[in-house]
């Protein structure tokens, strides 16, 4: 087995609370690793020291040989807060990296312990550094707490933090959060991806995978799209107060691993309530970001500012940089919504139809329109005003639309039962009863425990039954 190289060796620490400073890590420093002592000491150090310089994007001679293979080195990083209920999982999942690295912005309930003891259980190199920011509530706070030279909270600056403790030696750094899972076999299929394309002559700057964000009642996959936030060390820094993005000081170079699949299973209990006020420093940082402008629309539909959200949302169309015809269309669905919630439906269709014809490969727009139809049928005390025909047409738009594109606006309920359900209804009522069995049966093959489309079905197929009967 050949030795990896380091610059400097420590002796290996037994495990400790935690590594904790209030220093500037803008600054350099260093910090000694607590680590699991090695039974083979030509396998990995027992320890090193860490500096805030990185290497620049990795090549074939940062590689290390390990029976007879090349092998790169990757490294896990993450932040946390109270988040011990999920670290034993996490630990499971991520202990395939030769390194795992943790800032801990403060917790209380033990979480900076817990995982420098799973770090030991699994002998996977652990550092857990605690490091806490300080809380504001205003802008105006948050600029007074920067002009006295402390650090307020934000994402982007907890994230680049962190991965300033990651090994310099380091060939791939893998950010995660400890409410996500990467499943089993993920590390050799980063590093098969990675090596491949540095055999093809590239410098890989980035790696993208499949992530899910949520899960369907019975389990199936929700909203799921391509995630990008494995990279190589030293080309990239996380920027934005929140929904933090990494941003490339070189040409990005993506490669795709397949197969690599990072699952979130979200703490329903954790509150969102810092994210209106962070993205109102991040437009306030950056006002010419469609992104974030887009965020803080959606940030007061969520609050129920239905005037702040229309306001900042129709900013975003307005933008010259917000080319993105998908977000586009999901800024104009928001704006149909909040003009619904204060009573102007004729404005909610007109933003809507708009959403549909924005982005052509989209079922979110059509489906949004179909359930506002729908409603409309509802509220009509007159039948013969109830316009069914309708609700066929924009169903039908709805199933032309075959491919799903993975991204983060997809979702599932547009990909899964509902379309066909509702387009049953319509041909049902339409005369087509034939055709309305064919679209409920295509609905239950999506959610085949569905009791009410299960009724719907027995309750058509009996009428259909008594009227061949008379």
């Amino acid at each position: 087995m050949a030795k990896r190289t380091h610059k400097i060796k420590v002796p290996a620490r037994t495990r400790k609370d935690a590594v904790n400073t209030d220093q500037d890590l803008s600054k350099p420093m260093e910090v000694t690793i607590p680590v699991m002592p090695v039974e083979d000491e030509t396998s990995a150090p027992a320890g090193e020291t860490l500096t805030e310089d990185s290497p620049d994007v990795p090549t074939v001679e940062s590689t290390s040989a390990e029976n007879g293979q090349r092998k790169l080195k990757v490294t896990v990083y993450a932040i946390t807060k109270n988040e011990a209920k999920f670290v034993e999982r996490w630990m499971d999942s991520m202990c395939e990296a030769d390194e795992i690295v943790v800032l801990d912005t403060g917790s209380t309930d033990g979480t900076p312990d817990l995982i420098t003891s799973e770090g030991l259980k699994r002998k996977v190199r652990t550092t857990v550094v605690v490091k806490k920011y300080v809380p504001w509530d205003s802008i105006t706070e948050y600029r007074s707490i920067v002009a006295r030279g402390d650090e307020p909270w934000r994402f982007d600056k907890a994230r680049n933090d962190s991965l300033k403790f990651v090994s310099e030696d380091t060939d791939i750094c893998v950010c995660t959060d400890l409410d996500e899972v990467l499943l089993p076999g993920w590390r050799a299929k980063l590093e098969a991806a990675w090596l491949g394309a540095i055999d093809r002559g590239e410098k890989p700057t980035t790696a993208t995978y499949e992530y899910v964000w949520n899960f369907n009642a019975d389990g199936s996959d929700g909203a799921k799209f391509t995630y990008e936030k494995a990279h190589a060390p030293g080309v990239c820094e996380w920027t934005h107060p929140v929904h933090e993005i990494l941003s490339y000081s070189v040409d990005k170079v993506c490669v795709a691993v397949e197969g690599m699949r990072l699952e979130h299973h979200a703490d329903p209990s954790k509150s969102r309530g810092q994210y209106l006020k962070l993205l109102e420093l991040s437009v306030a940082e950056c006002p010419d970001d469609d992104r974030n402008v887009h965020y803080l629309g959606r940030e007061y539909m969520f609050h129920r500012r239905w005037n702040d959200a229309i306001e900042m949302l129709e900013r975003h169309l307005r933008m010259p940089s917000a080319t993105w015809r998908a977000e586009r269309a999901t800024s104009m669905r928001f704006i149909a919504r909040c003009y619904g919630e204060i009573g102007y439906p004729l404005r909610q269709e007109c933003y809507l139809w708009q959403a549909v014809n924005e982005a052509p490969e989209q079922r979110e727009a059509p489906l949004e329109l179909a359930e506002f139809v729908y409603a409309q049928i509802m509220k009509e005390r007159d039948p013969a005003k109830r316009d069914y025909q309708k609700l066929v047409r924009v169903c039908e738009i709805i199933l032309d639309r075959k491919e799903r594109v993975m991204t983060y606006l997809t979702r599932p309920e547009a990909w899964g039962s509902r379309p066909w359900d509702l387009l049953s209804i319509g041909l049902w009522y339409t005369g087509r009863r034939m055709d309305a069995v064919a679209a409920i049966n295509e609905a239950i093959l999506y959610s085949p425990d569905d009791k009410r489309l299960n009724d719907n079905l027995a309750l058509m197929q009996r009428l259909m039954a008594e009227d061949e009967g008379k």
